[in-house]
């Protein structure tokens, strides 16, 4: 169960972290008020998390999960390049986010 609450934690920081671009600068009040709240979700659910997780695991797969996410997002809504590399790099941070699954008590 503390694996699902991570993953989901690490989608709400995708969410925060591409609602950072719609909110222009903390002056459109929905998205800010939208981010904010994702934001505290999100660390609250790592925080749910990390108590049965060891701390350096579950941090490192939310901020994984989370900058996989956002760099993924960030091609799909805002035209970001989706080079080979870039793709090939964020592969390798999914096998590594499975790793630390894999070899996590």
């Amino acid at each position: 169960m503390s694996w699902l609450v991570l993953l989901l934690a690490g989608l709400l920081e995708v969410c925060w972290a591409v609602g950072l671009k719609y909110t222009e600068g903390f002056t459109r009040p929905l998205p800010t008020a939208l981010t904010v709240t994702a934001i505290i979700a999100s660390l609250y659910l790592l925080e749910v998390a990390s108590r049965t997780l060891p701390i350096g695991t579950a941090y490192a797969v939310w901020v994984g999960v989370g900058a996989c996410g956002a760099a993924i997002a960030g091609m799909v809504l805002f035209g970001e390049p989706a080079t080979p590399a870039r793709l090939g790099f964020l592969g390798l941070l999914v096998v590594s986010i499975l790793g630390l699954k894999l070899a996590s008590p």
